[in-house]
């Protein structure tokens, strides 16, 4: 398993950690200290306006759950799919990220885009 499908996978669990200090260390471990998340409804710089961001996102879709999909890597790149929805159950919403890792292993910079939105 390379390096990138790992910083995916701890990157999607991260979005599904409710506890807000067990999610603001794994942000800590994860992304630079001035990294950024960018998607059609938010822009966000830094570990704690990620974490807040993350927190946001799950008080509006309480009780769903982020899946991986197939992760595609290069160089410092990864891109991936994603779904939210109820454990186990379809997903409600799809999206697709664009991951940059930095030479230190984290995370720099995450583009979020969103493919499948409820009406």
């Amino acid at each position: 398993m390379s390096d990138l499908q790992q910083l995916a996978e701890r990157y999607i669990a991260t979005w599904n950690e409710t506890d807000p200090a067990a999610r603001r260390k794994l942000v800590d471990e994860l992304w630079s200290e001035q990294g950024e998340y960018t998607d059609p409804l938010m822009a966000v710089v830094g570990r704690e306006a990620i974490s807040t961001a993350i927190g946001a996102a799950q008080a509006q879709f309480p009780g769903l759950a982020f899946t991986l999909g197939a992760v595609d890597a290069h160089h410092h790149l990864a891109r991936f799919t994603w779904g939210l929805g109820p454990a186990g159950g379809e997903a409600l919403i799809i999206g697709f990220d664009v991951l940059v890792a930095g030479e230190d292993g984290l995370v720099e910079s995450v583009l979020g885009f969103l493919d499948r939105v409820p009406a």
